[in-house]
């Protein structure tokens, strides 16, 4: 009897140990929180990436927080206030100084595949990497560029010189030349589309718009002493910023209302097209062989093309930094997210991805995209300010192209900049680069 019920004691206590110990490993089981932004495709790509990882570790649960392309930074901010930021964000290139300065991220090397970090493209970890410290805080399978989008049967018909190479891009008379001969086609409504129907909530006028300023001699701010007046309402802006204005007047840009595409819009009723890299893969399809890729016109002495994209970092609140650098390395290398950045005509911002990618190899539709980031990148201005210059910068060239002063659109831009700056005390320590 006794020994009987000795067993059952300790069959009794055997179970409150086994659901003790169960209990203890879910709770131990960790969560992480992804924030990120795109189309429905890449929300898609993103959420069955984290099905498979979860699969693969069992112990890791990832919760998707989606937010809308042109909410994101507000989404993000009302985190930061509510002290929630998520453990992996996604963010765009040229806020990494601001959000580094901010304290919102932590270094990533030491929380990701060292294999991968060896794969990444020199003008990936340039624009995950935080000037002052010079640490890597951000890391993404791609990059970015803009390109010349051109319809082969309208070049054709007014003569044009199709470039084939960065080197041999077409001047900005030639450019201009071009647009004027264009308007006077028949069959094309308008010369360029340079997708002003983006509007000022992205980022797309600071990075689209923006090289063609520094191509003609001037910048968004001086890149040493971190001062806008002088140099974004100098002599070279104004007159960069009143030829766009012109092009805009004379009715060869694609106007704000008539949306983000008319280059392969039925009718095809614009014969350019100022767009990024990820235009190219529906504009192919829909264009077959009457597309042309080519390079972004030099308005001045040097062509100039944008880079920065949206990349993967871990912030600095994280609870869980090993699991957010371990889902990181997995969605970097993961083949089916792979295969989808490809049929998107992904940029590369890792060179096996680049080796897996033909669109960009030499000779390969993009090829003149990928030669840009090696001979004209030029990143937006790596400076906690960032987030005050873009916004500055986009609602004067929004003023300017809706008819407005562009000497004073360009210096009331300039002074909020400066303003801004002051303000935090020159964000030190970007006050002692000078």
């Amino acid at each position: 009897m006794t020994t009987y019920l000795g067993n059952r004691l300790l069959s009794a206590l055997f179970a409150s140990f086994a659901l003790l110990w169960t209990a203890g490993f879910a709770e131990a089981k960790s969560v992480i929180h992804v924030m990120h932004q795109g189309d429905p495709g890449w929300v898609k790509a993103y959420g069955d990436v984290a099905k498979r990882f979860e699969e693969a570790n069992p112990d890791i649960d990832v919760e998707m927080i989606y937010a809308p392309h042109d909410a994101y930074n507000e989404k993000f901010s009302a985190a930061v206030m509510a002290k929630q930021l998520p453990d992996v964000m996604e963010l765009d290139a040229p806020f990494l100084a601001n959000y580094v300065w901010s304290g919102y991220l932590q270094p990533i090397k030491p929380l990701v595949d060292k294999d991968v970090l060896d794969d990444m493209t020199g003008s990936n970890i340039a624009q995950g990497t935080y000037p002052i410290d010079k640490d890597l805080y951000a890391i993404g399978l791609t990059d970015s560029s803009v390109v010349l989008y051109g319809n082969k049967k309208y070049l054709e018909a007014i003569g044009a010189r199709i470039p084939k190479s960065v080197d041999d891009a077409w001047t900005r008379e030639e450019f201009e030349g071009y647009l004027e001969k264009l308007s006077k086609l028949e069959g094309v409504k308008w010369p360029i589309d340079t997708f002003r129907g983006y509007g000022i909530k992205t980022e797309w006028i600071t990075y689209a718009y923006g090289p063609l300023l520094e191509s003609a001699g001037c910048d968004l701010i001086d890149r040493k002493a971190w001062k806008a007046s002088g140099t974004l309402d100098s002599e070279a802006c104004v007159k960069a910023l009143t030829m766009m204005q012109t092009w805009v007047k004379n009715g060869w840009v694609v106007p704000t209302s008539s949306g983000t595409n008319q280059f392969y819009a039925e009718g095809q009723p614009a014969a350019l097209a100022m767009g990024g890299h990820w235009f190219y893969a529906e504009a192919a399809a829909a264009m077959k062989d009457n597309i042309v890729v080519m390079p972004l016109p030099k308005i001045g002495e040097k062509g100039v093309s944008p880079n920065g994209t949206w990349i993967w970092g871990i912030s600095a609140s994280s609870e869980n930094p090993e699991a957010a650098g371990k889902f990181l390395s997995f969605l970097l290398k993961d083949k089916d997210y792979r295969d989808y950045a490809k049929t998107q005509s992904a940029y590369p911002g890792l060179k096996s991805f680049a080796a897996e990618s033909p669109l960009y190899a030499e000779g390969g539709p993009l090829a003149v995209a990928f030669e840009q980031a090696s001979k004209t990148a030029v990143a937006r201005p790596p400076h906690p300010a960032y987030p005050t210059i873009t916004s500055a910068f986009m609602q004067a060239v929004d003023k300017i192209f809706n008819g407005g002063d562009a000497q004073e659109a360009l210096t009331a831009a300039a002074k909020k900049i400066d303003q801004d700056i002051e303000d935090n005390a020159g964000y030190p320590p970007f006050d002692e680069q000078q």
